[in-house]
């Protein structure tokens, strides 16, 4: 999803240790904006097209494990030759897709899949690692990771895994539930959804995606040690896509158990952003 160069996480990891609870906010001012790549508005409200996801929906079915903790794991390791080859397919069919000529809900399932499995390529192309941002494909001297690079030409245009958040899917849609579907390959990062996004089943798989994942400790935590709520640093990475520090108590608030929603309530206070950035493999 997100990286920080390596000369500002230093800043932010200095700054965490003494004012923990304004973390976030710092790491905010590096994170990638929604900036608008008006290439990729056009869509057709009356289209009828459907792309096809079922390859993507084999391998996941194939590869993703439930873990005892509550995450979901990929089992890079037990990737065959024929499911890379499978995959590397798929994500070059998807890249020949007239983008413009879908509907808004088929773009969006579109959009979602190829980050996902792009992200997953990325990471089995360079397998083993221990975190994806050991994949040093960015550019930039402090760059890490493979977000900044484009990777793929989609309908005729180089498109990075940044270009696909950051310009494309955060800025038309709106939506801070993407958060939760677009995957990182990381234990911090919520779950890489079990099935293959599509049009019918969008709208079900972000709701579902944002209720577990903040119904985790990996997305929320009331640590009485600082008075307050540990969250993911999602919350302060795109913080602006929640409505700032109250949308973000809100958002949680609406997804949140009976349980959690009370503890939240009694101690509405952001005070920690953790992440967890060791590789999503189950071994």
């Amino acid at each position: 999803m997100i990286m920080l160069s390596r000369r500002a996480l230093l800043v932010v990891a200095a700054f965490a240790l003494a004012l923990p609870a304004r973390a976030g906010m710092l790491e905010a001012l590096f994170a990638p904006k929604a900036r608008l790549w008006e290439r990729w508005t056009r869509y057709d409200a009356a289209s009828a097209v459907r792309v096809d996801h079922g390859v993507w929906q084999a391998f996941l079915a194939r590869y993703l494990r439930a873990w005892p903790d509550g995450t979901a794991r990929l089992a890079y390791g037990a990737v065959t030759a024929a499911d890379r080859a499978n995959l590397a397919s798929y994500v070059d069919r998807l890249a020949a897709v007239p983008v413009g000529t879908l509907a808004r809900p088929e773009q969006l399932a579109f959009w979602i899949n190829l980050y996902n499995a792009l992200t997953v390529k990325v990471v089995l192309d360079a397998y083993p690692v221990r975190s994806i941002r050991d994949i040093a494909l960015s550019r930039g001297l402090f760059a890490e990771g493979p977000w900044d690079a484009p990777l793929v030409t989609v309908d005729g245009e180089r498109v990075s895994l940044d270009d696909i958040e950051h310009r494309i899917v955060r800025p038309i849609w709106r939506d801070p539930r993407v958060h939760y579907a677009l995957n990182c390959a990381s234990i911090g990062c919520p779950n890489l959804p079990s099935a293959a996004f599509t049009r019918a089943t969008s709208e079900a798989l972000l709701e579902a995606a944002a209720r577990a994942y903040i119904n985790h400790p990996r997305g929320v935590d009331v640590d009485p040690r600082l008075g307050g709520l540990a969250v993911s640093k999602i919350y302060g990475w795109f913080a602006e896509d929640f409505g700032g520090t109250e949308g973000v108590i809100a958002h949680l608030l609406h997804y949140a158990e009976p349980a959690l929603a009370a503890r939240i309530r009694a101690t509405p206070r952001l005070a920690d952003y953790r992440y967890d950035w060791a590789l999503n493999d189950a071994g």
